[in-house]
């Protein structure tokens, strides 16, 4: 009775000593895992978009004007900022406002020109030429409008467009045009260019 008893508790022994090492090697298992990472990084920086006007003569009035006058002032267009330009457009208002702006036949008509360099001023009264070649940006029109597309420009960053505003009073231009006066303002406008890859 003593020998079975002493023989059960040997294989009871022998079965944990199994279970046991059972479970060390499952849990050898377990933490035994291969690993491998890597990391890097990079900077992204938004640019600029900045239209100036460093020089200009529009600010400068003209008086008093007559049918068949002209009024040329200069301004320089300056893509100073780090991204480059789609378009540009212009819009003009006037106040106070008269028949100068308001009418569209026989008052105020606008044109421009950019010159390949900057300008020649004379006077005043103001005159310009150019020592380059000459582009059309704005064909002749009515002197008030919303966003009128510009044409020929640059508009690269770090360049700089030379424009001349070229005013002129219809020869046509009847008496109801007497003693008018209106103030004039200009706002050029540029959208970025398109997205591209960086």
């Amino acid at each position: 009775m003593r020998r079975n008893s002493s023989s059960r508790a040997r294989k009871l022994l022998l079965t944990l000593a199994a279970l046991g090492a059972a479970a060390s090697i499952a849990g050898l298992g377990t933490f035994a895992t291969f690993t491998s990472s890597t990391s890097t990084s990079n900077t992204i920086a938004s640019g600029t978009l900045t239209l100036t006007a460093p020089f200009s003569r529009l600010g400068t009035g003209a008086s008093p004007i007559a049918p068949g006058d002209t009024m040329q002032r200069a301004i320089d267009l300056s893509y100073s900022g780090s991204i480059s330009f789609a378009s540009a457009t212009l819009t003009t208002s006037a106040s106070p406002s008269s028949l100068l702006d308001t009418d569209a036949t026989n008052g105020l008509q606008i044109a421009i020109d950019k010159c390949s360099q900057a300008w020649t001023e004379a006077g005043p009264p103001y005159t310009y030429t150019c020592g380059g070649s000459t582009s059309a940006v704005l064909a002749s029109r009515a002197l008030i409008g919303s966003s009128m597309a510009l044409s020929n420009l640059t508009l690269s960053a770090g360049s700089t467009d030379h424009l001349r505003v070229t005013l002129t009073c219809p020869s046509g231009a009847g008496n109801t045009l007497q003693v008018q006066s209106s103030t004039v303002s200009y706002t050029f406008s540029d959208s970025q260019r398109d997205g591209t890859d960086q």
